[in-house]
């Protein structure tokens, strides 16, 4: 059986963020906040440069973490599972529903380049529930200005987090999808990452007399956007370390198998979050396939995550 991709690596191994540069609490120094980012995006940016056969697997786990905090921030009620399932268990070509539309954003987010234009930027806006509006139109040109940009890659994400959130009361949920797009255009990197986002609701991004959430737009908030790298980018190098772990069980466990169409499953157990157990192809049948995810779960190469007897999705 053919190797899923032979120009990447599953034995890549991600550098972690040291424990001394992970914030605990929030974060009043402005240079320790992005001194600490630096350690962080640092780290980052050695895997994203490396591009492992994984990273696809771990862009969509950061992107599924990513809607559930926006969703939350929306008024949805679904957490990562609730989104997981909305998506992976639909019928081909179904509405995912509201909340499923945000995850549909942050997938998208996490399999392009960073960069858009206005026609993409529009559709994004549809998934995320919101009106179109004019002014939006200018946030595709503000990104690519402020990847240009000599200051730091948390700042340009910051200014341009604040731009879009002054659009209106709505634009919040867009502005921290924008700034990570931000984010990965001031580094160039291949593809965006959903950083900033997970950490909508952490503690770290709390401050002030009341410990209120620090909001794009608000005063601190570039102080609150370089936590949020330097805390979302520790979580996911951790996340990176582990799905890599799973990578490398999966490789070993793969001249095992003689499933015809193997090479597919593994192929997509690589590049996403998750795969259906019922999942067919040209050359994989539904029983086939259940077969061969049991045998790989089997081997401890692949985890269940629905946690149900039936409607089973695996994933690294």
């Amino acid at each position: 059986m053919p190797a899923p991709n032979s120009t990447r690596t599953t034995t890549f191994d991600p550098p972690a963020v040291p424990g001394w540069a992970i914030p605990r609490a929030p974060v009043e120094d402005p240079a320790e906040a992005a001194y600490m980012a630096g350690v962080a995006l640092n780290s980052l940016d050695n895997i994203m440069r490396g591009e492992p056969a994984w990273g696809g697997a771990w862009r969509q786990r950061l992107a599924l973490r990513a809607a559930a905090a926006t969703a939350r921030l929306l008024g949805h009620r679904e957490d990562e599972a609730a989104l997981r399932d909305a998506w992976h268990l639909r019928p081909p070509g179904a509405d995912p529903g509201p909340a499923g539309n945000v995850l549909a954003a942050w997938r998208r987010l996490a399999a392009r380049s960073p960069v858009i234009d206005v026609d993409g930027l529009r559709a994004i806006v549809g998934l995320l529930g919101l009106a179109w509006s004019d002014g939006l139109a200018a946030i595709p040109a503000l990104v690519a200005e402020q990847a240009r940009a000599t200051r730091p890659a948390p700042l340009v994400a910051a200014s341009v987090a604040f731009e879009v959130a002054a659009l209106g009361a709505q634009a919040e949920v867009l502005a921290w999808w924008c700034a990570d797009l931000a984010l990965a255009a001031r580094f160039r990197w291949p593809f965006a990452l959903p950083i900033l986002a997970t950490q909508i609701h952490a503690p770290v991004l709390r401050g002030g007399a009341g410990r209120r959430r620090i909001r794009p737009g608000e005063e601190g908030f570039a102080g609150a956007a370089c936590v949020a790298a330097a805390a979302g980018g520790a979580e996911a190098c951790r996340l990176a370390g582990e799905i890599a772990a799973r990578a490398g069980r999966l490789a070993a466990a793969t001249p095992k198998l003689r499933t015809k169409g193997a090479g597919e499953a593994i192929r997509l157990l690589l590049d996403d979050d998750a795969v259906s157990g019922s999942l067919t192809t040209l050359t994989l049948s539904r029983w086939a396939a259940r077969r061969l995810f049991e045998r790989l779960h089997a081997l401890e190469a692949v985890r269940e995550l629905s946690g149900r007897p039936s409607f089973r999705l695996y994933g690294l």
